[in-house]
């Protein structure tokens, strides 16, 4: 297993080690790192990807990558982050996630079905979009007997979207005028997974990484109710039982649990700082595994009318999202 695992996780190595000398020279010609690691992570394995044909021997170490290192990133980073900092936003802010969500989730479906679309796909991108991109296309396509090609376009395209949201998300701070807080407030409503979250934010400022991750898990338990909603109402042929694994993961336990212990000041002072710095060497690994994992070329491949329907839902999404904000007054 692990002999299977270590060519994809070498090239991870690779490009995870570029992509922080890039960041470096960055900083010594210009001052400054415009693009951060983490982007320049993603940039770099995507480029690798899309130009170099990898062959099998690679895609186990980069999944093991992309899914279990960005799992246990987030889990780490819930030692960094104290529950009191989304309480202090009010169960208002709770509320009101829920229903974007919900409010997302009809919006996106209705722009599907209207685009031309089967009911089934349509759901697929619908709860991708709104709620937390390939893990909530994996959880509900079984729930509805969502046939395999239609899977197979929803996840290939939010794939290459969630790498493009995550790259120019930051773009939209200054643009919207967003402070760090609402800026996050907006990464976590509207990227697609947790990690990305931590790519689109940890750029900007550590209050946005925080709160843009809180919002994000908030978010992301609302697929249990969904699947629930959908196992009972939705179309199928045939009734199945979501598993737990796919309503509640295993890592987002894990960062509650520590972000639990973190509040109620649980964990020693000496092991926050190494946790904190493991979270970032893993996510910025992760992210090089994930850009490894897209080959942008899928994108012609999901078609034009799953494309314009992702595009919009997700552009429907961040207006949704701003209306919140700005409805809240979120400093």
């Amino acid at each position: 297993m692990r002999t299977r695992l270590l060519p994809g996780l070498l090239l991870c190595s690779l490009v995870t080690v570029a992509a922080i000398g890039l960041e470096h020279a960055e900083a010594l010609l210009f001052g400054r790192a415009w693009l951060e690691s983490l982007v320049l992570a993603i940039l770099l394995g995507c480029t690798v990807r899309t130009l170099v044909r990898l062959g099998p021997r690679w895609d186990a170490g980069i999944q093991f990558g992309a899914k279990n290192l960005l799992e246990l990133a987030v889990l780490l980073l819930g030692a960094s982050v104290s529950a009191g900092a989304i309480l202090e936003k009010g169960w208002l802010l709770l509320a009101g996630i829920a229903g974007v969500v919900l409010l997302a989730i009809l919006c996106s479906y209705a722009i599907g079905r209207l685009g031309g679309l089967p009911s089934k796909l349509a759901i697929l991108i619908a709860c991708g979009n709104s709620i937390c991109g390939n893990s909530a296309i994996a959880a509900v396509a079984p729930v509805i007997d969502a046939d395999g090609k239609d899977v197979a376009a929803s996840i290939s395209f939010t794939a290459v979207l969630g790498v493009v949201v995550v790259l120019t998300l930051p773009l939209m701070m200054p643009l919207l005028s967003l402070s760090a807080v609402q800026y996050g407030v907006f990464a976590g409503l509207t990227v697609y997974a947790v990690p990305q979250v931590l790519a689109a934010t940890t750029s900007v400022s550590l209050a946005s990484a925080h709160i843009g991750t809180l919002v994000k898990l908030v978010r992301v338990l609302m697929l249990g109710p969904v699947v629930l909603l959908l196992s009972l109402f939705g179309p199928r042929s045939e009734r199945q039982r979501p598993e737990l694994s796919h309503i509640l993961p295993w890592f987002i336990v894990g960062f509650l649990a520590l972000m639990a212990l973190r509040s109620f000041d649980l964990i020693p002072q000496a092991l926050l700082a190494p946790a904190h710095v493991a979270s970032n060497a893993l996510t910025v690994m992760s992210m090089a595994a994930l850009g490894l994992g897209v080959d942008a070329r899928s994108v012609l491949r999901a078609g034009g009318r799953v494309t314009m329907v992702v595009v919009l839902s997700l552009a429907t999404l961040s207006v949704i999202s701003l209306g919140l904000i700005h409805c809240l007054h979120i400093a």
